[in-house]
């Protein structure tokens, strides 16, 4: 329950969906199932050099994840991937989706509150989850040429400063909100921190809690 002295503050409250409202990761389950397993494979296997550079700390986040888009995205048509994110939604919800989660969502939307997903996964995945859920998105957003993707970021990965950075370009000072942010790994915490009502890895089991930091 919101303290009383904030009850006029119009509040906003934004969800991380990976690992945060699903299970765990959906974009490289989508990947593989848009795919099928053998470009799947095939893709992952040329992300080998770049992974390596990752793990020994030569390239981060971001360069991994301009590499992935750039290996399975380069020159499909966004109608494609449109229609495939559809058909992902419907048929991965139940097994992707965590119940407490989409619970905490609905309540959100039911008390007033503007609610936003805001994740480093790109949009044009997200949209059919948003549009189930009845709230607004924040992804990262894939160039397109020609309604054509490029295999390129179009501004940065929404992950970490990003995702506050995001959320200010959108509703502008975080200031004039009750901010409430539910995440569950080091690519919130600059979220959380943002927060006044901050909620780390909250529906996860008490086996799994933490593990993300370790």
């Amino acid at each position: 329950m919101l303290n009383t002295n904030h009850m006029n503050t119009k509040v906003l409250s934004v969800f991380d969906f990976d690992g945060t409202l699903t299970y765990h990761d959906s974009f490289l389950q989508f990947l593989k199932f848009a795919f099928g397993h053998e470009k799947f494979y095939i893709g992952i296997v040329k992300l080998a050099v770049p992974g390596i550079r990752f793990l020994v700390r030569q390239i981060g986040h971001n360069e991994l994840k301009e590499q992935l888009i750039s290996i399975f995205m380069t020159g499909l048509e966004k109608a494609w991937i449109q229609r495939q994110a559809e058909v992902y939604c419907q048929r991965y919800w139940t097994k992707l989706m965590r119940p407490d989660g989409l619970q905490s969502v609905a309540d959100e939307v039911k008390s007033g509150a503007i609610v936003t997903l805001c994740s480093a996964s790109p949009a044009v995945i997200l949209q059919p989850f948003t549009d189930r859920l009845g709230i607004q998105l924040i992804g990262t957003e894939l160039e397109v040429v020609n309604e054509v993707l490029t295999g390129k970021l179009m501004g940065n990965n929404c992950r970490c400063e990003n995702k506050v950075l995001r959320l200010k370009s959108i509703y502008g000072d975080l200031g004039k909100y009750r901010l409430r942010a539910w995440g569950d790994t080091r690519g919130d915490l600059e979220l959380l921190a943002a927060a006044q009502d901050a909620h780390f890895q909250s529906f996860h089991s008490k086996k799994k809690k933490n593990r993300a930091l370790r």
